[in-house]
């Protein structure tokens, strides 16, 4: 074969592999938008109804609330958001199927909520075998620890909780405690971290009772802890079953301090508990007390707008619950905007990779710093000790 053959076959074998590789990539290039889906969709579970509704349907509302509002501004790099939303009434049961419906029907990217620790630990597995990302907005610190790799949350976590009232009575030089906890993953859990951290702060439980979350009266086990020599009582629960504590303690003339969890960080434990609650302390986000905030306060800004557009959007109080959601809902609006961002087409994998090297997030519940040894990302400096004082609350350092 002459020189001159195998030059114009080589000239013919040079083209056909340009326009192949051209080929190739307007495939890709294709291939890449056809995957630009029309909206991007985050699942949301919450108890906006049943005996956990003063927590859920503030988390409800503010999630439907930042929909509207992301969708007004353009939504994702141009993408709408769409909320799907199920209220699972509290129940274990109904939160692992409305899970499951929001994987395998909905088709969802990420999953918000849902609102208690129980319900919460019930849809682990779920999620983990599903591999989608969840950001649970309940308080337990084993929905986050060991970790996870898809499982997220915002509240801080009950150790965070019992650090902050344990340091008060250290300071107070309390040596002797009652504790009364609600049968439920939020007080299985709080009445763990409160027995495993006493010693650390030279504080000694001489009482440790407990009642149910549909309980009307706990003057049987506060009558226990009356007959014993404790200083201070701390009531670990969520509404009303706190309020109910508050009441019966002034009806049996105990006068020791009483402490609460940030489980009743809501304007209707006020509410519940009326006078009864005048005196007592909680450890809460910061949300409670912005109008005593200083201006420099790095939360200060995004804590007022909240407030604010919330209670413009439902004439009714903001507080700490429907902020868990409000961090919950930007995580995942931001894990979306930085897969984008970084080039990466916002599947569940890149999302759940963005959320744990999200690095000074500013919400309601504090500076978030995410790691893949940390799904919780805050430190309990987002949390203040608040006193109730008046009917309101008040910076209690």
């Amino acid at each position: 074969m002459s020189i001159e053959r195998m030059g114009k076959i080589g000239g013919k074998f040079l083209l056909l592999t340009i326009m192949v590789t051209m080929v190739a990539m307007l495939s890709v290039s294709c291939a890449k938008k056809a995957k630009t889906p029309e909206e991007y969709k985050i699942g949301a579970i919450f108890a906006s109804t049943g005996p956990a509704s003063m927590l859920g349907l503030p988390e409800k509302n503010t999630a439907e609330m930042l929909e509207k509002s992301i969708n007004e501004g353009g939504g994702i790099n141009g993408t709408k958001v769409k909320l799907v939303f199920y209220d699972t009434g509290g129940d274990a049961t109904k939160t692992v199927t409305a899970t499951k419906k929001l994987i395998e029907k909905d088709m969802v990217d990420i999953i918000i909520g849902p609102t208690t620790s129980g319900n919460s630990l019930a849809i682990i597995d779920v999620v983990e075998e599903a591999q989608i990302p969840l950001i649970s907005a309940a308080a337990s610190v084993r929905i986050i620890q060991p970790v996870k790799t898809w499982v997220f949350k915002t509240p801080q976590t009950d150790v965070m909780a019992v650090e902050k009232i344990y340091e008060k009575l250290q300071k107070d030089g309390v040596k002797k405690i009652a504790i009364i906890t609600v049968s439920n993953g939020f007080g299985d859990s709080g009445r763990v971290q409160l027995k495993n951290l006493a010693s650390k702060y030279g504080l000694t439980i001489v009482a440790d009772e407990r009642y149910g979350g549909k309980d009307t009266d706990m003057t049987v086990q506060l009558t226990k802890i009356k007959g014993t020599d404790a200083e201070a009582i701390i009531a670990w629960g969520t509404n009303p079953g706190p309020a109910v504590i508050a009441k019966n303690r002034k009806q049996l003339g105990i006068t020791i301090p009483l402490y609460n969890s940030h489980g009743v960080a809501s304007k209707k434990f006020i509410e519940l508990a009326g006078d009864s609650s005048e005196g007592t302390y909680l450890p809460a986000g910061k949300l409670l007390i912005v109008d005593q905030l200083a201006d420099t306060d790095p939360q200060k800004k995004v804590l007022s707008e909240y407030k604010w557009d919330y209670e413009a959007s439902f004439n009714s109080p903001a507080n700490t619950f429907g902020g868990h959601a409000y961090d919950a809902f930007w995580i995942a609006v931001k894990a979306f905007e930085n897969a984008l961002k970084n080039n990466r087409e916002p599947t569940k994998e890149a999302i759940r990779d963005e959320i744990e090297k999200l690095q000074g997030f500013v919400g309601t519940g504090g500076i978030f710093n995410f790691s893949p040894e940390d799904h919780n990302g805050l430190t309990k400096e987002g949390f203040v000790l608040v006193k109730i004082e008046g009917g309101d609350w008040t910076l209690a350092e």
